[in-house]
């Protein structure tokens, strides 16, 4: 099963101090589950860390590779098919994750109660 991780869920994975339940812990650590981290969330974590909003690790995307995540960069297929979803959410980085879950076949592992209303699975 791919895994899209949104944000929330990439920083969990990586550190301690953030929450992640139980169902999307179990699924992200079962053996087929190939875990899929959007260029999106690495662009949010570096916007966040560079006004001090967030902590995140210097070496993300080296810490990304060896937990075994597989980058998936950011396309015009990705951007134009947020034109498409409705106005659930109004983050544009979520936004384009979901559009990157729609058309990669992935289920998106989010806490954010707004992303089942999209036609996406939703692990949480």
């Amino acid at each position: 099963m791919r895994l899209l991780l949104d944000t929330h869920s990439l920083l969990a994975l990586l550190s301690t101090d953030y929450r992640l339940s139980s169902v999307a812990r179990t699924a992200m650590e079962r053996p087929d589950a190939q875990l899929v981290v959007s260029t999106v969330s690495v662009w949010e974590i570096a916007i966040k860390r560079a006004i001090g909003k967030l902590r995140a690790p210097d070496d993300l995307v080296d810490r990304i590779e060896e937990a075994g995540g597989e980058l998936l960069s950011i396309t015009p297929r990705h951007a134009a098919a947020t034109l498409a979803l409705p106005l659930h959410h109004r983050d544009p980085f979520d936004r384009l994750l979901i559009a990157q879950a729609r058309l990669e076949r992935c289920a998106i592992v989010s806490g954010d109660g707004t992303f089942p209303a999209y036609d996406v699975p939703v692990v949480w």
